[in-house]
Parts: structure tokens; sequence; C-alpha cells
């Protein structure tokens, strides 16, 4: 299961009436690792990047399982492109990037299939 949901956000849901606002407090409660993440490429931001890249290999199995929950999740990497005004991509569950809306070449170099190519590292065969 990629998040633990509150039976009050459930009903919410099936009501229609849930705000990408709670969506993320729900992501941020149950992925924690992976909302750190986040959290760090939003704060390269305030100081004023208009791309943040990640690549922190996670330290243990869970982070490694939440962060592919979330880079695998088109509905929470969506909520936070919304709510942050920006596009995120991965080139594997360690490497992440944000990327301001006109930062488009660099977007396109990020999810090119040589960048993919030389972030291959043997310590991440099981990423």
């Amino acid at each position: 299961m990629s998040l633990t949901v509150p039976e009050e956000l459930v009903r919410k849901a099936q009501d229609g009436a849930m705000t990408d606002d709670e969506f993320l407090a729900c992501v941020q409660n149950s992925l924690p690792y992976a909302w750190s993440v986040v959290e760090r490429l939003v704060k390269e931001f305030k100081d004023g990047a208009t791309v943040a890249e990640d690549g922190t290999v996670p330290p243990n199995d869970k982070a490694w399982g939440e962060l592919l929950r979330f880079a695998a999740s088109d509905s929470m990497r969506g909520a936070v492109e919304r709510k942050y005004g920006v596009r995120l991509a991965f080139q594997n569950c360690c490497k992440t990037g944000m990327f301001a809306p006109g930062a488009t070449a660099e977007y396109d170099e990020f999810v090119s299939p040589r960048a993919q190519i030389l972030n291959q590292k043997p310590e991440l065969i099981n990423c």
C-alpha cells in the first residue's frame, strides 16, 4: 500500500471534497523520506533556483520504497507540481529533478536517454 489514509480523508475523497493540500498532508505523513526530498528541492527553489536536483541515496530499504512509490505515482507528483508550480522528473528512484516551467531545455536534458545512461552507477543496481 502506498499511503496510510485516515478514514476522514477517504470520506472526503468519496464525496469529491478532498483538496490537494489534504492529499499532500497524507503523502507527507505516509512517506516522510520521500517528502523530505521534495522539501529539499523546494528549499532550493525558494533560494532562487530554476532547476534543483537531489541525488541522495536513500539510507535504507524503507526510504527506497517510499521514493519508489512517490516516483511511480502520477497523482502524488501532479499534486506537488500544482502546489509549487514546478515539474518533477525522475531518472531513477534516487535522482529527482524539480524544474521551473520555463526550464524546458534543462528538463528535456534531465529526462533524455543520454542523462539516464550517464546517471547509472553500480551501487544503484537495485534502484
